[in-house]
């Protein structure tokens, strides 16, 4: 789906959402892109949908909830999957890689470990009661 010719105009209110989440307000996040995702067309539905949940993925993340973090960012990863390289200047491919990094550690290291993980959402000078793990800061990166 990676389409200049745009089938619907991107609301102001995207923006504000990819802002949101790359701020790691990923609840202001869910919130903003659930009210574009509900009356979105049919192209577009389930773009907004996957990030929506993704964001809801790290939220749940971050209030140690394992299943609710390994369910929402799978389910999200696969909605967004038919939109690879990159949709509406976002690149989708880079964020889903990202994202895969996250899920995968979780999955690994289970639910004992969810603090531990969580840990990885807060800045370094926080979060020094755990090491750090490789993953990347959750990011959308927008392409020019």
């Amino acid at each position: 789906m990676s389409d200049p010719e745009f089938s619907e105009v991107i609301p102001d209110a995207f923006w504000d959402g990819i802002n949101q989440f790359n701020q790691g307000d990923f609840y202001s996040c869910h919130d903003t892109l659930e009210a574009i995702w509900m009356v979105a067309a049919p192209p577009e539905k389930p773009f907004y949908q996957g990030i929506l949940q993704i964001a809801v993925g790290f939220y749940h993340l971050s209030n140690h909830n394992w299943r609710g973090a390994a369910i929402l960012l799978g389910e999200g990863s696969r909605r967004l999957e038919a939109y690879e390289p990159s949709y509406h200047k976002l690149n989708v491919t880079t964020f889903l890689d990202e994202t895969g990094d996250w899920l995968e550690t979780i999955q690994q290291l289970g639910p004992e470990h969810v603090q531990e993980i969580a840990a990885q959402l807060l800045p370094p000078s926080v979060a020094v009661a755990f090491p750090r793990q490789q993953l990347p800061v959750p990011h959308i990166k927008i392409e020019d």
